[in-house]
């Protein structure tokens, strides 16, 4: 889910979308009813969830896959983050170039994303060409060619990829919480693999891993848009439909095990630090998931939250300070990130757990608990205000959660208890047991 990161940007949109609903425009779009997304399982297990959004001409088309960074053996590193890349250029019936002649070259895009537990591809087109967009995304699921020159150029890339993750301090900052806090477990490790194992990599590796995890078994189609919904269902029994059962049963993943604490520090090239502090959360589907989003949101997501207030407004000790909460289907990962000085390492740390024990020992306001939910609904909204929004809700929902908790999720928001964050601070922020890594500038 990408809730977090973009809670500020929609803070200010959120002003945006209110003012629109006043409008002529927004009168009618809400007097238009939009029925819940429809569920559907063809007979070798694919999934198929149909919206019908009649909102805009054009048309979200998805294929999510319960294939993952998870999902990799130890030799197998950053292969379903590769294999990701690979999918368009081209399959055994459609050549290189076929993404600019048959979605650009109409005006739609076309895109991917992986993640540790799901890959999905995702397509936005003109609503005449959603039949034509399922079709393109059954033949790439099982169909790519995998050219092994197409192949080692893309090694350049992602290799690329990993040294621009390094030479951003945050993103790496993240990464190596996520060594800290996941240790041990597959969610600690690199989701783009090892300059090793991909310099290394061959096709018919990569070809037993597309083979073994790209099974209906594993697929979530998902279309929103002004649909016609028999027709949608009738390409993807077509296309989808047509494809054997494998057999295939996707492992359950274990929860990660108790965090144990450390503290590093590690010199790195630039004029300033960067302080990262990382606790295990929840899962996506436990109870506590609601309390923990609304706590890191009270912590530091907007300039008006506890850590940017006190450490930067107030005792000038940092840049700036976030807190963040990502939830995975196994576990999840709260983190509170900031750059600074290096003389001022110390106190920040001190100072943001001082923050964390006042929510543990006296809870949070009214006022804070009503922010907190309200930035919540405007991101919502904004995410909701798209075909490819929506879709992305419910391909996320279907493939690592449920559909009916996602549809269920801000109502369960809704109802959290300011001393149900205060209990979730108690369980999650041990003012012991957490993960420290500082990146500090080399001494002069």
């Amino acid at each position: 889910m990408h809730r977090i990161s973009r809670i500020l940007l929609l803070l200010g949109l959120s002003a945006l979308i209110l003012a629109a609903a006043c409008s002529s425009a927004g009168k009618v779009k809400s007097e238009v009813t939009v029925e819940a997304p429809t569920r559907h399982v063809l007979h070798n297990g694919v999934r198929i969830l149909l919206q019908e959004y009649p909102f805009g001409e054009v048309v979200a088309v998805q294929l999510w896959v319960r294939a993952g960074g998870r999902d990799e053996a130890a030799a197998e590193l950053g292969l379903a983050h590769y294999l990701e890349h690979m999918l368009f250029k081209g399959t055994t019936t459609r050549s290189k170039g076929f993404v600019d002649r048959d979605v650009e070259a109409l005006g739609g895009y076309v895109n991917a994303g992986t993640s540790l537990d799901f890959t999905y591809y995702y397509v936005v087109l003109p609503a005449t060409r959603a039949v034509a967009a399922i079709e393109m995304l059954a033949d790439i699921s099982v169909n790519s060619s995998l050219d092994e020159t197409e192949l080692e150029l893309e090694k350049k890339v992602v290799i690329e990829e990993m040294r621009l993750g390094e030479d951003t301090p945050q993103r790496h900052l993240t990464r190596q919480l996520y060594g800290m806090v996941f240790d041990g477990h597959p969610y600690g490790r690199s989701l783009l693999g090892t300059p090793e194992i991909i310099q290394k990599l061959t096709r018919n590796t990569l070809l037993a891993f597309y083979r073994r995890h790209y099974v209906p078994e594993s697929f979530t189609l998902v279309v929103v848009g002004p649909i016609d919904k028999a027709a949608i269902l009738q390409a993807a029994e077509r296309t989808l439909g047509r494809l054997p059962r494998s057999g295939f049963e996707r492992l359950p993943q274990s929860m990660p095990a108790t965090l144990t604490p450390k503290k590093n520090e590690v010199q790195r090239p630039g004029a300033l630090a960067y302080l990262g502090m990382a606790w295990l959360g929840p899962k996506l589907d436990h109870a506590d998931t609601p309390a923990v989003e609304l706590l890191a949101s009270i912590l530091g997501q907007s300039r008006s939250s506890r850590l940017p207030q006190s450490l930067r407004e107030r005792q000038g000790l940092v840049n700036s300070v976030r807190s963040d909460y990502v939830e995975y289907e196994a576990g999840g990962v709260i983190m509170v990130t900031a750059q600074l000085e290096s003389v001022n390492l110390a106190r920040a740390e001190t100072e943001t757990l001082n923050e964390i024990r006042r929510i543990r020992d006296q809870g949070v306001s009214d006022e804070e608990l009503r922010r907190a939910i309200t930035r919540a609904e405007a991101e919502r909204a904004f995410r909701s205000e798209t075909a490819e929004g929506r879709a992305r809700l419910f391909g996320h929902a279907e493939t690592v959660w449920r559909l009916s908790g996602e549809l269920a999720y801000l109502d369960r928001l809704r109802s959290v208890t300011a001393d149900q964050v205060r209990l979730a601070a108690r369980r999650y922020l041990d003012l012991e047991r957490y993960g420290r890594l500082a990146f500090v500038p080399p001494a002069r």
